[in-house]
């Protein structure tokens, strides 16, 4: 765990610093250079700093243990942070389209002075550097399975688009055709809006208990049987339901075994199933397991 706090606090500085410095540079670039789509591209680059922050904090929280007040853990805070950062890319995109279309319907960016080289520079090593940002946040987000980090990554590479869209106008507005520079902020908005849509879904679904897909449902009934016969325990598997909370998944079982024996020899069997489920499916954080007789009329509970 101290690892994997020191890897996250390493990661959350990066993206601080790395945005501060970059977007320092992009406001100078685009000052000198005159160009609007630059300075925008640094205003984006400025927030990323705060979604890099709002990623640090929720991924914190949420590895805090169980306390009294929050019995079950604290890991949905990671789907809190992710819907902060999906508002703020929802926002940063829609920012962007809103004033391409109004500069293109005013005819304002006419008036645009011709970008200099430094423009150039500036888009180029933006997107080298927020690409490989997105890169080395999403390594460590999939290591530690963190959705926040995951969001952070792909405001990352929403940057980068942005800087290619950016690049692409300021050439275009070089070489005498300026209304690339909004065409292509247009593009931008959609596909950053399209990410931001994303992480909201992904973040809603784990915070309203959705459960796994069918696979890991029938590959974990599976081996509930196969992990009970090495122990020459015959049971089958009535009910079979998961749970998301947050990056881990809860699971409600009920199994049929033998109705004669011993309610202690029923009790080991499950003790048996529950640590060798959570050993084998390391995203399992608790399992609930009741016994049946065979035989037994089982009703399922709730119909779907």
């Amino acid at each position: 765990m101290n690892e994997e706090k020191k890897a996250i606090a390493k990661m959350a500085g990066v993206g601080v610093v790395g945005n501060v410095f970059l977007a320092i540079f992009k406001i100078i670039a685009g000052t000198i250079g005159h160009s609007a789509a630059m300075v925008s591209d640094a205003v984006h680059t400025l927030s990323d700093v705060f979604a890099t922050v709002v990623a640090f904090i929720g991924v914190t929280l949420s590895k805090k243990e169980a306390d009294r007040e929050h019995p079950y853990g604290h890991e949905r805070m990671e789907c809190v942070a992710s819907l902060i950062l999906g508002t703020i890319l929802f926002l940063t995109g829609l920012s962007i389209g809103i004033n391409c279309i109004r500069a293109i319907a005013d005819g304002s960016y006419l008036e645009m002075e011709e970008p200099g080289l430094i423009a150039v520079i500036a888009a180029l090593v933006s997107i080298v550097v927020k690409e490989a940002m997105f890169w080395y946040t999403m390594y460590y987000a999939r290591k530690f399975k963190s959705s926040a980090f995951k969001a952070d990554a792909w405001h990352h590479r929403s940057d980068a688009i942005s800087s290619i869209g950016a690049l692409i106008g300021i050439i275009g507005a070089r070489n005498g055709v300026p209304i690339m520079d909004q065409l292509a902020g247009i593009v931008i908005c959609i596909m950053i809006l399209w990410v931001a849509f994303g992480i909201f879904k992904d973040a809603i679904g784990k915070m309203l208990d959705t459960s796994c897909d069918d696979k890991f449902e029938s590959d974990l009934k599976d081996f509930v049987i196969e992990r009970a016969g090495q122990d020459e325990h015959d049971v089958g598997v009535d009910l079979c339901r998961t749970r998301k909370f947050g990056e881990k998944i809860y699971v409600e079982l009920e199994i049929n075994a033998d109705g004669d024996m011993s309610l202690n020899k029923a009790h080991e069997i499950a003790d048996i199933l529950h640590d060798a489920i959570e050993e084998k499916y390391p995203d399992v954080k608790h399992v609930m397991i009741h016994m049946n007789p065979a035989g037994y009329e089982y009703r399922t509970p709730l119909s779907y």
